[in-house]
C-alpha cells in the first residue's frame, strides 16, 4: 500500500506551516504502508495542480492532505469539503477568490473516503486530542480537499482521500495573544502517525457518535 501526505508550505505572515513541518518527521513506513511525502503550495489552483501530479508520479492508495488551522485546539479530520471559495486573505500569490464555485462541472460538497472517525479515535486512543470536523474553511485547504476528492470522484477512483488541520506549532504562538491553542510538532506528527495507521487498517470507517451540537 502507498500514502500520498501532503502538507502546505508557511502562509499568512508565518515562518513555518506546522502541516508539512509534521509531515517531514513521519517514517517512510507506517503499518507497511509507503509514505510519499509533498509540499504542496498555498496558492489555489496550483496546490491542486501540484497534487495531482503527484498521484500521477506514485500511483498511492490513499492521499491525505494536511493543512493548519490556528485557532484550533486539536487535530481535526475533516469530513466535508465544499465547492466554494471566498478567501479572508490573500493566498501567497495575491489571489483572494470571493463567493466562487471551485470546479463548475463538481458537485456541492464531497464527503471524505477515509475512515474519518476511526482516523479520531485512534488518536485519541494514543493520548492525541483529535475531533471531526464538519468545515474545511473556505481557503485553500478546502479548495485542495474538494479538489483531491473531484479528482478521485472523476479521474482516480482507486484513490481514497481525506485531509487533516493541524493547530499551530508551540513556537508559533509566542507573539500571539495569551491562551491561543499550539500543539508540540512531535505530537502533531504522533496523531499523523496514528490517523495514517487507521487508513490501512480501516477499508470502512467505525461507527460512534462524533457529531457536533453548534
Amino acid at each position: 500500500m502507498k500514502i500520498l501526505i501532503t502538507g502546505f508550505d508557511p502562509f499568512g505572515g508565518e515562518s513555518v506551516n506546522p502541516a508539512y513541518e509534521a509531515v517531514k518527521l513521519l517514517p517512510d513506513t507506517i503499518g507497511g504502508a509507503q509514505i510519499i511525502k509533498l509540499e504542496v503550495p498555498t496558492v489555489f489552483g496550483k496546490a491542486g495542480e501540484a497534487l495531482e501530479q503527484g498521484i500521477l508520479t506514485h500511483q498511492p492508495d490513499a492521499v491525505l492532505c494536511i493543512g493548519q488551522a490556528g485557532g484550533r485546539s486539536g487535530m481535526s479530520v475533516e469530513k466535508t469539503a465544499i465547492n466554494f471559495q471566498d478567501a479572508r486573505i490573500q493566498d501567497n500569490e495575491g489571489n483572494q477568490p470571493v463567493d466562487l464555485p471551485i470546479k463548475e462541472d463538481g458537485e456541492t460538497a464531497y464527503f471524505a473516503t477515509v475512515p474519518v472517525k476511526a482516523m479520531v479515535a485512534a488518536m485519541r486512543e494514543n493520548g492525541i486530542p483529535a475531533f471531526v470536523s464538519y468545515t474545511a474553511g473556505t481557503f485553500v485547504c478546502n479548495e485542495l480537499m474538494y479538489t483531491l476528492l473531484y479528482l478521485a470522484n472523476k479521474k482516480y477512483p482507486q484513490v481514497r482521500g481525506g485531509f487533516i488541520h493541524v493547530p499551530y506549532a508551540m513556537g508559533q504562538t509566542v507573539d500571539k495573544p495569551n491562551g491561543t491553542p499550539a500543539m508540540a510538532l512531535e505530537s502533531i506528527a504522533r496523531g499523523l502517525e496514528c490517523a495514517v495507521l487507521a487508513v490501512v487498517e480501516n477499508r470502512e470507517d467505525i461507527s460512534a457518535a462524533m457529531g457536533t451540537t453548534h
